[in-house]
């Protein structure tokens, strides 16, 4: 009886609300207080639900060209970000470099060349271009092109021989690459690549298996591109057909073994992503390879600064190089893009560190990090509810408010690069991570989002159009939420189409 006396007075102060609202505003004026109703009702049934009863959820909503806030739910409470943190990332690098700004990877060599023969180390400098040697960009080299094109030069310059080492230089960034609270089973993978001085080919290579009957050792058909001086433990065994991929593979940066363990599917060979540990060594391993190729030997093995000191060979870095080329990346904004788009931890690692560098303030995690708050704090920006441990949101230790990221999204609509920033999102029901959200419905087409999804945390941030065609900034997150009573994504969808009525 005291429930249903609870829900009848429920009733009765909504029916009171609107006929208030009714009598108290104009049509317009009260069909959106009406929706903002619905957001609300919306999220208080979640909050109470099994669904978030050990959870929480973060919300906001505002208006980009005033201090309206439309919707606030725990919009200072720090939660969770997961990959949305990418947005905070390109943001950054964006205002600070300029959307025209590009990497430039140089190959260069140190002493001198006489009867065809360079007595000296031929070097490979990167600046932390994230992209070099992919092939995610149309008029761009991959790593094999780039390193087809350097052994064409070196050989034009009459060298036959090089008496010295290729020697890859990632000194722009410093070694610790891989940030502290990062999960151990990440790091191997390739989303878990660290973001070196010098990248090649996104860190990447592929381990294709073979599998066998079910149950059964899987083999290690071959790893590509090749990593020989990697000892490869294979623990990875076949499972039924359809099941997928279920390998994680086990390293750290500049560690020379890589275990390799969990379940292929049974049938045809199945392929798993991991993180080279030394793309330096492995720029110049690749190159030498190329070289020897092309008719010129190399006296002695390939190195980087980390391997140097592994194997107790003295390197002095030389202060007078030659340049032989320059590669130089898409600019800016198409790198955003595809950080934005596909989600890629490695360029928001980058774009994260960058600015910092280049302001010379470091490159550690809590310098980069404070060297981002400067840049947002001389916009007003206040940023209590940060707490960053990354750049891409891998790490289950980030913490950010609603309203952190609504204050940060709603600053950059000033900046000269918002336009590149925007186009750098996905939108909704169309591209990127969130093509298959919220289809047939009056969110998809309108809404750029960008999503983040780790362990126990679901997060959209971004913005859309209003029906007055106002822009507005968003950020709505779920942590801790329980999977046995429903589905953070499509609660979070659910959110999304009621937003965009506003």
């Amino acid at each position: 009886m005291v429930k249903n006396n609870y829900f009848k007075m429920k009733i009765l102060i909504i029916t009171i609300l609107k006929i208030f609202i009714f009598q108290t505003q104009s049509p317009d004026s009260m069909e959106v207080e009406l929706k903002k109703y619905n957001i609300k009702r919306k999220i208080d049934s979640l909050v109470n639900s099994p669904f978030l009863e050990n959870g929480f959820a973060g919300i906001s909503i505002k208006s980009v060209n005033s201090d309206k806030n439309v919707i606030e739910f725990n919009a200072k409470k720090s939660l969770i970000p997961a990959s949305t943190l990418k947005l905070i990332s390109s943001a950054t690098a964006l205002v600070s470099l300029g959307e025209d700004f590009k990497y430039s990877t140089f190959l260069e060599y140190s002493g001198q060349i006489k009867d065809s023969v360079l007595q000296g180390n031929m070097i490979i400098r990167g600046s932390g271009d994230p992209s070099f040697g992919s092939w995610r960009f149309k008029n761009k080299p991959d790593y094999k092109q780039i390193n087809e094109n350097w052994a064409k030069r070196i050989k034009d310059l009459g060298i036959k021989e090089i008496r010295g080492k290729i020697f890859g230089d990632g000194s722009f960034f410093e070694e610790n690459v891989i940030p502290d609270t990062w999960v151990w089973g990440d790091m191997g993978n390739y989303y878990g690549a660290g973001a070196y001085g010098l990248n090649m080919n996104e860190n990447l290579y592929y381990a294709t298996f073979n599998p066998g009957n079910y149950l059964e050792s899987a083999s290690l058909v071959k790893v590509s591109p090749d990593l020989p001086y990697y000892r490869k433990i294979n623990r990875v065994f076949t499972d039924k057909a359809g099941t997928g991929d279920q390998v994680n593979i086990y390293s750290s940066p500049y560690q020379d073994v890589l275990i390799m363990q969990g379940f292929v599917p049974k049938g045809v060979d199945f392929s798993v992503k991991g993180s080279i540990p030394d793309p330096a060594l492995f720029s110049a391993y690749f190159l030498q390879k190329k070289l020897l190729e092309f008719g010129i030997t190399v006296s002695e093995a390939p190195l980087s600064y980390l391997e140097a000191n592994k194997k107790n060979i003295s390197y002095i870095k030389p202060l007078k190089t030659v340049q032989i080329d320059t590669v130089e990346s898409a600019p800016l904004r198409d790198l955003a893009r595809e950080c934005n788009f596909h989600s890629i931890n490695l360029y928001a690692e980058t774009f994260l560190k960058t600015p910092s560098v280049l302001m010379n303030s470091g490159s550690s995690l809590e310098e980069s990090v404070q060297g981002l708050k400067q840049i947002w704090s001389t916009k007003g920006v206040k940023l209590n509810g940060l707490s960053m441990k990354d750049g891409s949101g891998l790490s289950p230790a980030n913490g950010i408010s609603p309203e952190n990221m609504t204050d940060i999204l709603k600053a950059m609509f000033l900046e000269k690069s918002f336009d590149a920033f925007y186009d750098s999102i996905p939108i909704v029901g169309v591209s990127g991570t969130v093509l298959g959200l919220a289809k047939k419905s009056k969110a998809m087409g309108n809404v750029r989002a960008k999503s983040g999804s780790i362990d126990g945390a679901r997060a959209y941030a971004g913005y859309f159009t209003a029906r007055n065609g106002e822009m507005m900034c968003f950020s709505m997150m779920l942590n801790k939420y329980n999977s046995e009573f429903g589905s953070a994504t499509k609660e979070l969808e659910k959110l999304m189409i009621l937003m965009v009525e506003l």
